[in-house]
């Protein structure tokens, strides 16, 4: 199994609260109602970030997370090429996402603990 980590920067014109409620009950609702994720997507989490910063740590930097479980890396590239993602869910990211300060990481988990 791989895991995509998508370490989310909102649309500066909006606020960090308006930024989770939209990430929680609009995008996650939108993104789960796809035929193509509802065959891919083996689990996924969204992670939101608290205003809290870690004494001796920079300031937190991004607004939220998101963590999307897939068999393969076929699957993964199956849901973000499908017409249905590029169609529905792109437009809806470019209005509450900074895409261009957004990070991602792929990977493949190794627990040690």
């Amino acid at each position: 199994m791989i895991k995509l980590t998508i370490l989310l920067k909102r649309n500066p014109q909006q606020s960090h609260e308006d930024f989770l409620w939209f990430y929680k009950n609009e995008h996650a609702r939108l993104f789960s109602s796809l035929p193509v994720v509802q065959n891919e997507v083996l689990q996924y989490d969204q992670f939101h970030a608290l205003p809290v910063a870690m004494p001796g740590l920079p300031e937190p930097s991004f607004d939220g997370t998101a963590e999307l479980w897939f068999r393969d890396a076929q699957a993964m590239f199956r849901v973000f090429t499908s017409d249905e993602y590029i169609k529905m869910i792109r437009p809806s990211e470019k209005q509450f996402l900074q895409l261009s300060e957004c990070s991602v990481l792929i990977s493949v988990h190794h627990r040690i603990i």
